[in-house]
């Protein structure tokens, strides 16, 4: 009965197999990119101390580049704007950058270092830095 449910569970949030999983992240995805924000930026470090200890493992530049998208994010919201559509198809929402310290705050993962976490994450980051420099506020 216990696996029966299991199964069932796992193919409820699966958006490969359920269609309204599918369009839940659909959705989802949509909205974060309208702000150029990620999953991950949406967890408050300050409502889950394992997500404020996964921020400061995180390399500085990683921290900074999510702190630079919800302050971009805001200062759209105020204003009661969109980004740009060009910047929204660059836009990456659930490229998360949280679980593996999340895994490591746990234990159930090997003591690894920063390359094997994050091989992608410091380019990433430069190319964000740049489209935030061609974000121009009105």
């Amino acid at each position: 009965m216990s696996s029966m449910l299991s199964a069932l569970s796992q193919w409820f949030v699966n958006p490969r197999r359920n269609p309204l999983a599918r369009l839940h992240m659909q959705t989802i995805s949509s909205r974060l990119r309208k702000y150029g924000l990620r999953y991950d930026d949406l967890y408050d470090p300050k409502h889950d101390l394992d997500i404020k200890e996964a921020l400061e493992r995180l390399p500085r530049e990683v921290v900074d580049a999510r702190h630079q998208r919800l302050k971009r994010a805001m200062d759209l919201s105020m204003k009661h704007q969109y980004l740009s559509d060009d910047l929204q198809a660059r836009q990456t929402p659930f490229r998360g950058y949280l679980s593996d310290m999340l895994d490591l705050r746990s234990g159930s993962c090997k003591v690894v270092t920063e390359k094997d976490i994050c091989p992608d994450l410091f380019r990433e980051t430069a190319m964000e830095g740049q489209m935030a420099g061609s974000f121009k506020s009105n």
